[in-house]
This record gives C-alpha cells, structure tokens and sequence, in this order.
C-alpha cells in the first residue's frame, strides 16, 4: 500500500501541473477568435463582417471593399458595412479590446522566477551565490487566477459584442437622418419657391394699387419664414451628412463619393409584434451576461483577496560555489529560503474590504439591469410601434387628404373662386405636411434602429422624440 501511495503521488503532481498549463494555455488574447465569436452572437445584427486590419495589406482590402460600396447610392445595411470595415473609430475599438484580453490573459499567468547572482570575496575565499526564486502563494493560487482570467476575457468578449452593436446603431440612425434631411431639403426648396413667388407677387399688386400693406407685408413674412426654414433644412443637411461621414470614417477623397438614396424606405408592412420581440430578446441579453460576467469575477477575486491581501511567500532554492584560492579548497553548499510578508502594519482589511465593496457594487449593478432590461424593452417597443402608427396615418390618411383638398382647391382656382396667393398657401400647407410624414417616417427607423439594438441587449435611445413630429404640421404657415 505505501508503494502504491509513493508512486500515485507523483502521478497526481504531474497531473497537478498538466492542469495547470491547460488553464493558463486557455487564457489567451486570441482577438481572430473573439471577433469571430462576436460575428456569430450577432450576426442577424451586423451581417458578421467584424474585421480587424493588422498590417497594410488587410487595410488595402478592407479599403477596396468600402469603395466598392461608395460607387453606388449607399443603402443602411451598406453604410453599416462600410463602417466596420472602413472606419478608424471600430478599428480602434476593436485593438482597445484586444489590449484588455491580453491584459485579462496575462493576469493568469504565473510570474516569472527571479535568478539572483551574488558574487562576494573575504581575502583569499571567494564565494558565488545563485538563487531561484518565485512567488509560492502565486503557484498555489494559480489555478484561481487562471479561472479569474477566463472569466475576464468572457466579460470581455461580451463587452466586445456590446460595442459592436452600438457601433451599428449609430451607424444605422446617422444614415437615416442623413436621408431624411436630404429628403426633407428638397421640400424645403419647394416651399422657399412658392412663398417667393407669392412675395413677388403680392410686391407687384401692392404697386399697381391692389394690395394694401398688410397684406403685402403678410406675404413677405411667409417669405421670410420659408427662407429661415431653408436655411435650416440645408444646414440640418450638412450636419446629418457629416455625423455620417464621421461614423463611416470616411476620408475626404471617400466623402466626395457619398450618394445617399433619394428617400427613405418604406414602411414594413406589418410591424413586430410584441411576442416576437420578446422572445428575440431571450436569445442574447448583452447587458446580463456582462453584468452576471462581471459578477462571478468580482467574486473570485474576493475570495482570492482574502489570501493574497494578507500574506506573501517567497520560495527560493539556493546554491552557493565557495572557493579558497590560497589552498584551492572548494565546497557548495545548497538550501533553500522562504520570505514570508509579515502582516504587522498592514493586515490587509482594507484590501479586502474594497473587495467585498466591488462585489457588492457588481451584485447591485446585476440587480438593476435584471430590473431595468423588461423597462427598456418596453419603452423601446411603444417608440417603435407609436412611430410605426404614426408614420403609417401620415401616409394613408392625413398626406391623401392634403392632397385631395389641394386637387379641390386647384379646381375652384380654375374656376376662378380662389385667388393664386390662397392656390400657393395651400402649396405650401401641402409639402408642410408631407415635411411631417417624413419626420414622422424618419423617427420609425430610428426607433426600429433603437430597438434592435435594445433586443440584444444594448439599449439606446431612439431619437428626438414623437412630440415634434405630431406637432410639425402646426408649423407650417397658413
């Protein structure tokens, strides 16, 4: 029986230590795997085209692809693409989060042993003193750390999915504000036309003696107005197109290729319904796993803090040459040392009371976004579905009866009932409200954009809000 203990026993270090290179093997900052990993969790999301350029050559193709997709009008799922492969700003991100895997690796990993060499003479004895040592709490706790390590680099690779959807959303809003203040300008013109030639008009009338001041002077504010509201539209242009430029870090020469789609898409038939989000949103919740990932380390290093926070071993094997060059005696002595941090000033409770607080804070942060994840997802659902019901009655009720009145309104000038500044009023009241269904239209797929984006996980806000886009045809002047 004890020769069969002698000989387990060397078997079960051996198998110690082979466990022990298996987890610090595992914690590696493999970025090609975790970019991978990213383009599968989210691959409905963003098309699975996450890359990360490393040398001239993989940026030269990543460039080739993005002026592939400028030479035509850039459509939303294009602009994301252009985005990921073409801009420095994901670029960037992505070799952030490979700095924090290999920082998150490396925490695992033992340290290096320390070879110290002494070389001392007393008169005619020379000595040499060799010592190897290393960090024995470190070897006992490794197989810890090494867990702790994994663990990060989960958190990490969530966090990494994390900024990817973001990176898309905003991609996706910005193209839709771009195309919609576009859209928007054209009508803006229009309007600007009309109210121009009403004020030349009504300048002319009032010099043949037809038009009184007020009235005159009425004509030119709507003139004023509609000139304001040019200027506006073409610097709401320039500022859209520029945040797209910016998301899609596109260079000048790129910029001047940017064609965008004369108008927005149209609404979906059907919107989702909420059973359907619900259960797309059960499939990856980001903001829980980060969270729940965030947890499980902030508890393993508590445990491990209450080791390491209040002692420190060091082991060292020492072996030492000791010449006598008068008579050529020599002799080595061997041994071993141990340093051992004595806990007099420090015992270590603040440490591990800053421990207990950073779990505690994690348990606390799991808590809220458990809680908050099913009030996200509602709030980005009624913004989605009230901006889809919205676009929908500007489209199929309250556009067609503008137009109707405006058809109603060019026969009773034909009859000569109406006069041309009530025929261009009405003009202008007309684009007015398709100005609003396109507002409200814009504000659909950026809520559609918003709630994509909540369904994974990653909640973000879907615009300016519904209020001005009910309210936009009261703007208009009458």
């Amino acid at each position: 029986m004890t020769r069969l203990r002698e000989t387990s026993r060397p078997i079960r270090l051996a198998a110690a230590a082979a466990f022990v290179l298996l987890l610090v093997a595992c914690a590696t900052p493999n970025i090609d795997g975790a970019l991978a990993t990213s383009n599968e969790q989210v691959r409905e999301f963003a098309g699975g085209m996450l890359t990360l350029a490393r040398d001239t050559p993989s940026t030269d193709v990543l460039k080739q692809r993005a002026e592939q997709l400028l030479a035509q009008p850039l459509s939303q799922e294009a602009a994301v693409e252009v985005a990921l492969v073409n801009s420095p700003g994901v670029q960037a991100m992505l070799a952030d989060r490979w700095v924090e895997r290999a920082r998150a690796a490396q925490s695992g990993r033992l340290p290096n042993p320390v070879l110290a060499v002494e070389r001392m003479t007393v008169g005619d004895e020379l000595e040499i003193g060799r010592l190897l040592s290393f960090g024995l709490l470190d070897l006992i706790t490794l197989p810890q750390r090494a867990t702790i390590a994994q663990q990060r680099l989960a958190a990490s690779q969530l966090a990494l999915t994390s900024d990817v959807v973001e990176s898309v959303t905003t991609v996706r809003q910005a193209w839709v504000r771009a195309v919609a203040a576009q859209q928007s300008l054209a009508y803006a013109q229009q309007v600007h036309d009309s109210a121009q030639a009403s004020a030349e008009l009504a300048k002319r009338m009032q010099a043949a003696g037809n038009f009184n001041r007020i009235t005159r002077a009425r004509q030119q504010t709507f003139y004023a107005d509609a000139a304001a509201g040019l200027a506006t539209a073409q610097h709401e242009l320039t500022a859209t197109r520029e945040a797209l430029i910016r998301a899609l870090g596109l260079t000048e020469g790129q910029a001047q290729k940017l064609v965008l789609p004369e108008r927005l898409p149209d609404l979906p038939a059907t919107p989702r319904e909420p059973a359907e989000v619900a259960q797309a949103a059960t499939r990856l919740r980001l903001d829980l796993q980060i969270a729940q990932a965030q947890l499980r380390v902030a508890a393993r290093e508590q445990g491990l803090g209450r080791w390491t926070s209040l002692a420190d071993v060091e082991l060292g094997l020492r072996r030492n040459s000791v010449s006598d060059r008068a008579t050529g005696a020599r002799s080595s002595p061997r041994g071993w040392e141990a340093d051992v941090r004595l806990p007099l000033f420090d015992w270590g409770d603040v440490q591990r009371a800053a421990f207990s607080a950073q779990t505690l804070a994690a348990m606390n942060r799991l808590e809220g976004v458990a809680r908050n994840s099913g009030s996200h997802l509602r709030e980005g659902y009624s913004a989605y579905r009230t901006s889809y019901e919205l676009a929908r009655h500007y489209r199929d009720e309250i556009v067609p009866l503008r137009r109707i009145i405006s058809e109603e309104n060019q026969l009773r000038y034909n009859g000569m009932l109406i006069g041309v500044f009530e025929l261009l009023a009405d003009s202008r009241d007309q684009i007015a409200t398709v100005r609003a269904a396109i507002k409200a239209q814009e504000q659909f797929w950026l809520a559609d954009a918003a709630l994509r984006a909540t369904i994974v996980g990653r909640p973000m806000a879907a615009g300016a809000g519904l209020a001005g886009v009910a309210a936009a045809p009261d703007a208009a002047p009458h």
